[in-house]
């Protein structure tokens, strides 16, 4: 059996007019401000920050996850504009809507009773949620002229956040490794063996 730990980070994933919008931004990063590292990783909302797991027990995540996802609803999400981590982060602005603090919250909760999954440094900073397409990479003086423009620019999507994402990094960049469908949402037929 595979003994090894993984890195898997739980988040929401916009659908695909979005992530292909979201995409577009950060190639223009890696053409004009020479930031590539977004480019690693689905645009996404991150709930859980990367943790390891082994993946000789990969069916006990995602059965704790499903487990989870299943006593939720779908959320609405709400983007509006951009916002900036100083001095190297640039972000499309998630708004902190209840809903969102809610589930993020119970996630965590989860994670750490029913899983032993504790992020330590979530647990002393307030939830910022966000959809980078700039950070890490992006030089300080990059971000002194990228920030400008896009501190003003418009942007407003909404959608409904119908399924958790799963994502495992394979060395290079992170992947969808699975969906786990809120309780209500119908887009995803739920298993019933």
């Amino acid at each position: 059996m595979n003994q090894q730990k993984r890195r898997f980070f739980v988040a929401l994933l916009p659908p695909q007019p979005i992530q292909d919008y979201a995409n577009e931004i950060k190639q223009h990063f890696a053409e004009q401000y020479a930031s590539r590292a977004a480019q690693k990783s689905p645009p996404h909302i991150t709930l859980q920050a990367p943790f390891e797991w082994s993946m000789d027990e990969i069916d006990t995540l995602k059965q704790s996850l499903s487990e989870f996802a299943i006593a939720q609803t779908p959320i609405p999400i709400s983007l509006s504009g951009f916002s900036a981590f100083v001095p190297r982060v640039i972000y499309i602005n998630v708004l902190r809507t209840p809903a969102l603090l809610d589930l993020h919250q119970a996630l965590i909760a989860h994670m750490e009773t029913a899983l032993g999954i504790v992020d330590q440094k979530a647990k002393q900073r307030p939830f910022a949620p966000h959809m980078t397409v700039a950070f890490r990479d992006l030089s300080k003086q990059n971000f002194r002229a990228a920030w400008p423009e896009f501190q003003h620019r418009s942007l407003e999507f909404e959608f409904l956040a119908l399924h958790l994402t799963l994502l495992l990094h394979n060395g290079q960049r992170w992947n969808s490794y699975e969906n786990f469908p809120l309780a209500s949402s119908t887009s995803t037929p739920l298993r019933t063996d």
